[in-house]
């Protein structure tokens, strides 16, 4: 295998090792960090300016609900919605589940430019190792 082959395959191999290890560490972070944040004003706010009707403004509406436990017991729990509210108060929109799918969303893709830039950072010196190494294994095989 010459030179050229060889640095092609471990920049492959690198690449692979690399986004999988890095995307496996970095992605469940972003998306525990996107799901504990979305009933913040901020997260409400942010959404809400995009879900909400033109002359509406976003706001967090709780309330006490119940869920059930891994063992299927009730335990109580506190529910977060967008309501989109008009300048009189009344409520044109209504929307549970939507703004934190999308505030989540925003936090994966932040997780997988994350995940890109780490990889390109470490590429280069894991690409070094690895023709070193396949270098190594092809001089000792002649």
């Amino acid at each position: 295998m010459d030179n050229a082959k060889t640095t092609a395959v471990s920049g492959c191999i690198i690449w692979f090792v690399l986004i999988t290890f890095i995307g496996s560490c970095v992605m469940p972070i972003f998306f525990v960090g996107g799901t504990l944040s979305s009933f913040t004003d901020f997260a409400i706010q942010t959404t809400g300016g995009w879900l909400c009707p033109e002359g509406t403004t976003p706001e967090k509406y709780t309330y006490q609900t119940t869920m059930n436990d891994e063992y299927g017991n009730p335990r109580p729990a506190t529910a977060y919605e967008l309501h989109c509210v008009d300048a009189s108060g009344e409520v044109v929109k209504k929307d549970p589940i939507a703004y934190a799918f999308i505030w989540i969303g925003i936090w994966a893709g932040i997780g997988v430019i994350v995940s890109v830039v780490l990889t390109f950072i470490l590429a280069v010196p894991g690409g070094m190792l690895v023709t070193k190494v396949l270098n190594k294994m092809r001089t000792s095989k002649m």
